[in-house]
């Protein structure tokens, strides 16, 4: 894994947050201890403050998320989404996500979304099962 460049949806960072022994949690797991450059943008920090509230499993006060949301910044590689809008794209809240990926020219787009997959036939990305089978074992 090591050397490998990629960028962390929103959905893979919070499963992997939720619930560490997940493949998404192994993910992140192995970018903390440092065999991963991720790469993230404001947009995808954004998500996860909006996102994390509404997961009493993870049990994190608003302060906490903030602070969770701050440190990542310092971990992460942090690029401004541009360029083209790719009308393939099912659904455009999906844009930045993509558009971080092509910004941070990532090795690849690490998703559980659908919508994103269904592109990987154009684009680096992987669901995590597939990522960690390839990289992580």
């Amino acid at each position: 894994m090591a050397g490998l460049r990629v960028v962390l949806d929103t959905n893979v960072l919070v499963s992997g947050l939720a619930y560490p022994q997940s493949l998404p949690g192994r993910i992140v797991g192995a970018w903390r201890a440092g065999g991963l450059d991720v790469a993230l943008s404001h947009d995808i920090l954004d998500e996860l403050a909006r996102v994390l509230p509404r997961l009493p499993r993870i049990g994190l006060a608003p302060a906490a998320i903030r602070d969770l949301t701050e440190s990542l910044v310092f971990l992460a590689d942090i690029v401004e989404p541009a360029g083209a809008t790719d009308p393939g794209l099912r659904d455009a809240a999906d844009q930045p996500v993509l558009l971080t990926l092509l910004a941070a020219k990532a090795d690849y787009l690490v998703t559980g979304d659908k919508d994103l997959l269904a592109l990987a036939d154009r684009y680096p990305i992987l669901a995590p099962a597939d990522f960690w089978a390839r990289h992580g074992g």
